[in-house]
């Protein structure tokens, strides 16, 4: 990925979403030819000189300080995810040489961590930053039982829901998953920008879906550590779960979600009759299921 072009896209994209009156900034008469406000209007409120915000809108973070960010953070009316892409890319420009081309994909989890995942009694998955689900626990292959019919081992999450057509079926909210889901990826471009994998996903994903690649092109980013999502099941029927992002420090670019639902809801009712089939069925068999009426 172009860092320079990133970043010239990312401030640009920022500056003009925000109105002189979101800004506070006077309007003195005459017509306005700018969409949002003007460079130098943000360099007024972030209190540098209108060629030093040039400089930077145009790709050059080289130097600028975690002081001179924060105000452009604040000009820019920047959210925490916003603003911690913004100190990602500075972080990146201001290495020497490139950054680490390595990839996030990891080979497999370790058996520490398969245990982790095993143990939760609710649906629990491990991936990395690629969105590749490594390793998943029995209740959640048979929550995500679609998409694991076609792939025993594991699937790609960015893949399922913006080239197989069934992820719009399965979220009763697809746009809202899709588009958090890119916001996200975004966040991760932003780290680091040389890894080749994820640049194979994006490119892979602009070029087969119409939707990745205008929300791509958007720059918004999102911190995807917490959501509730609602689900089409084939067996259960609609379900509810909140999904919760868990770091492990020792294993760098991997993460565990986990599914919880709330108690005495019929979600809970419904992960526990798909968790009572789940010892007898394989996953791919409870696409064929349906609970009978009572």
């Amino acid at each position: 990925m172009d860092r320079q072009a990133e970043v010239r896209t990312f401030l640009t994209t920022r500056r003009e979403r925000l109105t002189p009156e979101q800004a506070g900034v006077p309007l003195p008469g005459g017509r306005r030819r700018v969409k949002g406000l003007r460079r130098e209007e943000v360099a007024m409120l972030a209190g540098v000189s209108t060629d030093y915000y040039t400089r930077i809108e145009r790709g050059n973070l080289s130097g600028a300080s975690e002081s001179v960010l924060d105000s452009l953070a604040r000009a820019l009316q920047m959210d925490e995810a916003e603003r911690v892409h913004l100190f990602d890319l500075a972080a990146i420009a201001n290495k020497s040489g490139r950054a680490s081309s390595s990839s996030s994909r990891s080979p497999r989890v370790r058996e520490g961590v398969q245990r982790i995942v095993d143990s939760i009694s609710a649906p629990a998955y491990a991936r990395n930053t690629h969105t590749d689900i490594l390793y998943a626990n029995r209740l959640c292959r048979a929550l995500f039982s679609t998409a694991y019919s076609d792939a025993s081992s594991g699937f790609n999450f960015a893949r399922f829901l913006f080239l197989d057509p069934r992820s719009r079926e399965y979220y009763v909210h697809w746009e809202t998953v899709a588009r958090d889901l890119v916001a996200a990826l975004r966040v991760e471009a932003g780290k680091n920008p040389y890894d080749r994998g994820l640049s194979d996903l994006v490119g892979e994903l602009s070029t087969r879906s119409d939707e990745f690649r205008t929300w791509w092109a958007a720059h918004n980013v999102k911190l995807h550590t917490r959501s509730t999502k609602k689900m089409h099941h084939p067996a259960v029927g609609e379900i509810e779960l909140t999904g919760e992002a868990l770091v492990l420090p020792a294993d760098p670019g991997l993460i565990i979600v986990t599914y919880t639902v709330e108690p005495n809801s019929p979600s809970e009712q419904a992960l526990s009759f798909l968790a009572s089939w789940t010892g007898e069925q394989p996953p791919a068999a409870l696409n064929d299921m349906r609970p009978e009426a009572g």
